[in-house]
């Protein structure tokens, strides 16, 4: 289980080579090269998980049903660009040119790192994300946990 979390800046180099901060290494629990797993995200950006979490995750997206249009595209899109990474030995990772394309990413990158995963946004695409934050994120997150209490009463 990770617990992930922070943002950081950093640059593409032109090869499609990023070098991953020492404290995100760390947070991995890691000192030697980690396997990765990058694949699209649901915006314009990309996502890193640990091969564990992904293995996880592809188990619940092989459970859906290829009989059924909206399951098959959902397991289309999940596992479109899915490519595993492995850090060198100076800790950079190598991103498939076809997914940097994907999320126009430049040569200035966010890692947002949160819970089990770490999105990989081109900067000023981020920044973008965040001006559009909604004035009533605290209204939204009420309703969520509303949502959260509600379903967790139902359980007991």
């Amino acid at each position: 289980m990770y617990n992930l979390k922070g943002e950081y800046r950093i640059k593409i180099d032109e090869k499609g080579r990023i070098k991953l901060p020492k404290d995100l290494i760390r947070q991995l629990n890691h000192d030697v090269a980690l396997p990765l797993v990058i694949n699209r995200g649901y915006e314009k950006h990309l996502m890193l998980y640990p091969k564990d979490v992904w293995e996880r995750k592809t188990k619940e997206i092989n459970r859906l049903n290829i009989n059924k249009s909206k399951e098959r595209q959902a397991i289309r899109y999940f596992y479109r660009g899915a490519s595993e990474l492995e850090l060198d030995n100076i800790e950079r990772v190598l991103i498939p040119s076809a997914l940097l394309e994907y999320a126009s990413v430049e040569k200035d990158v966010v890692l947002f790192a949160y819970n089990e995963q770490i999105e990989l946004w081109d900067a000023n695409a981020y920044l973008d994300s965040l001006e559009k934050e909604p004035d009533n994120f605290g209204e939204i997150m009420e309703s969520i946990s509303n949502l959260n209490n509600l379903e967790s009463t139902e359980h007991e």
